[in-house]
């Protein structure tokens, strides 16, 4: 629950990268200091039915709770909302009601696309099916009914990649609002056994008042969550039963674009793109589960929100949002980033086994990728061939929250590999603190055979509770080792991070919190030569309505690529959902800045620059969202008269009407303009103009149908066999018309 324990996990990234810089079997024992409550769930002949909870009326035949205390903005402190829930289960379902009193008026609730429901009143029900207190399930539903999921896992933030089948309502009422929820057991994996005992969490979310609270009551003076849940039986005689589903899909698409390859000559080119396949999964033993694929499903619906890729040291990482590779992703995680699935591009075949057998779980994962192949060069050996990936994951815990991990990967391209192997541990020390650590080596051959190799680790100490925040981070990677497979962005390095934040917490009703906090880095290459260092104090405020704000200046020193630059750097970011229909984000920043693209022999040099991102989001009513997204980058030379070395500009515009839970309606317009001088900094003159409509019939996850079209413009001409950049953005460099048609069939 790290990601919904502030209100907004946008609020803590922010604030935190800001601040940082960008930078089964045997039960295990619970904390000592975390009392933890029993409770039984009652059987149930037939399901609730929402209005049976209407005006103060309940089931007798379900079990209450309504202990409901603060873990944010108190400690202990009764909800100040009243809240009570009721149990109970069948032979299919786990069911739980929430009734949630709200003064009239002030309760937020969108009517919006599923899983975007996190700045709105809403309710979750959490459940660790294994009972071991390190993964649990969340599911979350707002006041209209809409729902979201996600994956808890202790040591890492909420996965919302994980999507399943389940059913809730809701209504706001004049007292508040009412919402259901039904899990069924096949949407759940767990141990097979006559009797079950089950974590159990019930909490509730109020923006207004920066509010979080939980049936058991869930203390921050203790690191973890998973682990202070309620024990749960009374659950008999339930099975996830036979669970094996099959998604086949069809996609059509029509497309018109200006294609300049590396190899051969530019040209405008349509092209007719009909493709289907199927995904299909099934669990073996209540436990594992088995993903096949044929043509994989990976046609992307959701466009990348816009990123700065313009004079950036390293490479941009975009997040995934394919489905098969975001499914079930923790089972890959480990504390260096090894797998990053944007690696594999066009894969043909996939299979990906994933599960949890006692206190071992396991992710393995064989696929191919064309795309390698098809973009080499058709006069080379490897043009044409693909590329075969296998990644294995086991995991095994022991004792309280603690873990030891083992990790492979193999990249095998034509006459090139790589391969990756790595063992990590997490150990729970004491209620507070938490180690984490990974020892990685690699090895590669090339098509002339030459070979390669090198070692890396990582060491993480962390501390957490009400008051303090603490982490300290070693990394150390050899010039040799490569993961082309995960997202490194450099190597011959040892480097020391360490990151302090102390909360003050004032009796005010204005102020909730203020937290000084400081970030450190120095690191050496394996010379001994420093290449960077960075003193950041920072200071964090948190005010009443969800409204944050953050700030820091901050010392560095970098050397790039044999020149070392001394910096400043400042900046401010602001979060604020005082206003029930606005939310507003903004963060700017400013300081000495270094060019890293210059042209020609022209060496890397020291400017000024600045940057700002603002995004806000206006809900002018219930059904309707728009974002407002602008950001700008700058950079300036320095001296008596400045010359401006490069500006980019991005700005989006996105609307989303929702006219029921399945149907909705997106637009977006994005803007991408870079000006530059030519003279000072290696960047094309760009601008590009972007629409994208989508239509979108989701019944449920798997089972959908979309209607899309995009139309790209850009500052482009094509003359013979070049491509020359002209003044606007006045030629069509890709349209597309699409639609796609899935169904989940599940048996």
């Amino acid at each position: 629950m790290r990601c919904v324990s502030t209100r907004s996990s946008t609020v803590a990234l922010y604030l935190a990268s800001l601040t940082v810089a960008a930078q089964g079997q045997n039960l295990p024992p619970a904390t000592p200091t975390v009392q933890i409550k029993e409770l039984r769930i009652p059987s149930i002949d037939r399901k609730p039915l929402l209005t049976e909870f209407f005006n103060g009326n309940s089931r007798a035949d379900m079990k209450r709770v309504d202990d409901f205390r603060q873990r944010n903005p108190g400690d202990v402190t009764p909800v100040s909302r009243k809240t009570t829930a009721w149990l109970g289960y069948d032979a299919q379902n786990i069911y739980a009601v929430f009734v949630c009193e709200s003064p009239t008026g002030h309760t937020r609730a969108s009517f919006s696309k599923r899983e975007d429901i996190l700045n709105d009143d809403f309710v979750v029900l959490v459940l660790d099916t294994w009972h071991d207190r390190q993964r649990a399930y969340e599911f979350f539903v707002n006041p209209f009914g809409i729902q979201a999921d996600a994956i808890e896992s202790e040591g890492q933030n909420d996965d919302f990649s994980f999507d399943t089948l389940w059913y809730s309502d809701g209504r706001t009422t004049p007292e508040g609002f009412v919402v259901s929820l039904a899990i069924p057991f096949k949407s759940l994996r767990f141990k097979s056994a006559d009797m079950q005992t089950w974590g159990l969490g019930l909490g509730r979310f109020i923006p207004e008042n920066n509010e979080s609270s939980f049936w058991p009551f869930v203390t921050q003076k203790v690191s973890g969550f998973v682990q202070q849940l309620g024990n749960m039986d009374g659950l008999n005689d339930i099975s996830p039963g036979r669970n094996v589903r099959i998604t086949p899909y069809g996609a059509f698409g029509r497309s018109h674009f200006l294609d300049n390859p590396a190899y051969g000559l530019p040209s405008f080119r349509g092209r007719t793109d009909i493709r289907a396949g199927f995904d299909a999964k099934a669990v073996i033993r209540d436990s594992l589960t088995l993903d096949s694929a044929v043509n994989p499903d990976f046609s992307q619906v959701e466009s990348d929100d816009p990123q700065v890729t313009v004079n950036q040291r390293y490479e941009v990482q975009f997040p995934e949002k394919r489905p098969f590779f975001l499914e079930n992703s923790a089972f890959f995680s480990t504390p260096e980033n090894l797998f990053f699935s944007r690696r594999i591009v066009d894969p043909e075949f996939g299979a990906r086994l994933t599960g949890k057998i006692g206190r071992r779980s396991l992710g393995v994962l064989g696929m191919d990728d064309r795309s390698p192949g098809a973009v080499a060069n058709p006069a080379i050996a490897d043009f044409g061939k693909r590329t075969y990936i296998g990644i294995a994951r086991v995991q095994r815990e022991f004792a309280t929250q603690s873990s030891i991990g083992f990790f492979a990967s193999d990249r095998e391209f034509g006459g090139n590999s790589n391969r990756v192997g790595a063992v990590d541990t997490r150990l729970k020390l004491n209620q507070n603190w938490t180690f984490k650590g990974q020892a990685m080596v690699s090895e590669a051959d090339a098509t002339d055979g030459t070979h390669s190799g090198g070692n890396a680790y990582n060491a993480d100490l962390n501390a957490s509770s009400r008051k303090w925040y603490y982490d300290l981070n070693y990394t150390d990677r050899s010039e040799g080792f490569r993961a082309d497979l995960g997202y490194i962005q450099r190597t011959n390095i040892r480097q020391l991070q360490q990151f302090a934040m102390h909360h003050f917490r004032p009796k005010s009703k204005v102020l909730v919190s203020l937290s000084p906090n400081l970030y450190l880095n120095g690191d050496f290459d394996h010379r001994g030569t420093q290449q960077d260092w960075a003193v950041k104090p920072g200071l964090n405020f948190e005010f009443a309505r969800s409204t944050f704000v953050g700030m820091y200046a901050g010392r560095l020193f970098e050397r790039y690529p044999n020149t070392n630059f001394l910096r400043n750097d400042v900046g401010i970011g602001l979060h604020s959902e005082r206003f029930k229909r606005v939310i507003f984000d903004s963060g700017f920043s400013k300081g000495s800045r270094i060019n890293y693209d210059t042209p020609g022999m022209l060496p890397s040099f020291l400017g000024h620059g600045s940057e700002l991102n603002t995004t806000v989001t206006i809900r002018p009513v219930s059904r309707l969202k728009l974002d407002e997204i602008y950001q700008l980058t700058r950079l300036y030379t320095n001296g008596p008269r400045p010359e401006a070395v490069f500006l980019n500009h991005l700005v989006r515009s996105r609307l989303n009407y929702q006219f029921s839970r399945e149907l909705s309606l997106r637009m977006i317009v994005d803007y991408n303009g870079v000006l530059r001088n030519p003279a000072l900094i290696n960047l094309d003159r760009q601008k590009r103009v972007t629409g994208d409509l989508l239509l979108t019939y989701l019944i449920h996850p798997g089972t959908a149908f979309y209607v899309g079209y995009t139309d790209t413009h850009e500052n482009l001409a094509l003359n013979g066999a070049v491509v020359n950049r002209i003044g606007l953005p006045s030629t069509t460099t890709g349209r597309q018309v699409f639609a796609k048609l899935s169904y989940q069939f599940r048996f």
